[in-house]
């Protein structure tokens, strides 16, 4: 086992693996908090489509899928902000409209079904070194916005007061958006697009049984994200399985046990 490590694609996985489940954990407790994991899940599925027409135009589909879901995240907050839709209803319409596309896509694509299998379930074998960079970079990114922290968990637990007391709350959730948006991307290669809104959800849902105060969860939350992408990757490598299924089998486990010690 320990000679897999020395491996450079198994490396690179870990890497990507260990930061992506600090990200998705870290950003999963607002989406928990406010109510949103409809939100992880439309975006994962804009990602699809961005995927999709990189796999049409035959470059790297990372950097295609990124600007596609950036400017669903951003017209999903446009359209609840400016109109009289419900954010649950702008999700499902972008959700529908980025999943009809990639279909549309994927249709018009030769010779696609292997590259679609590892986007759509995740595979360590999958990660590349500039992967790697981009995940990194969200990780710093996010690391420099870390004051603003206070002012996310604020309109989380009160909008209207947030409001009230001048801060700038749209745009903050435009921002908070496109971080989400990014990472979902960054985590696609690892996740796969079916199950990153499990990467999300999952373990700030246990970090929320297991901590009394916000600022706790977000630590538990990283922590245990973290810490199950590192085991899941390892058990998918050695079962021989998709690392994104396994990563959220080793996450589910933790929840319903933290679950069960909570009652």
């Amino acid at each position: 086992m320990i000679d897999a490590f020395q491996l450079a694609f198994m490396q690179r996985a870990m890497i990507a693996s260990v930061l992506i489940g600090a990200l998705a954990s870290y950003f999963g407790v607002f989406v928990v908090q406010r109510r949103l994991s409809f939100l992880g899940v439309g975006l994962s599925h804009a990602a699809f489509g961005g995927v999709a027409l990189g796999l049409l135009l035959q470059v790297d589909p990372m950097w295609v899928a990124l600007p596609f879901t950036v400017v669903v995240a951003l017209g999903i907050n446009v359209v609840t902000q400016r109109g009289d839709i419900a954010g649950d209803t702008a999700i499902g319409i972008f959700f529908a409209v980025a999943i009809a596309l990639g279909v549309v896509f994927l249709a018009l694509t030769p010779r696609y079904t292997s590259d679609a299998f590892a986007y759509l379930f995740g595979s360590i074998l999958a990660v590349q070194t500039s992967d790697v960079w981009l995940v990194a970079i969200v990780a710093a990114t996010t690391l420099l916005l870390l004051p603003m922290w206070g002012r996310w968990a604020y309109a989380s637990f009160d909008r209207d007061l947030a409001q009230a007391g001048r801060v700038p709350v749209q745009r903050d959730d435009l921002l908070l958006s496109v971080l989400l948006a990014v990472t979902i991307v960054a985590s696609v290669k690892i996740a796969g697009i079916i199950l990153i809104a499990a990467f999300l959800v999952i373990p700030a849902a246990t970090a929320r049984l297991l901590a009394s105060r916000f600022r706790t969860m977000t630590a538990v939350s990283v922590g245990i994200g973290s810490l199950t992408a590192a085991i899941g990757l390892v058990l998918s490598y050695v079962l021989d399985v998709p690392s994104g299924a396994t990563i959220v089998l080793v996450q589910a486990m933790l929840f319903f046990g933290a679950f069960i010690a909570n009652r």
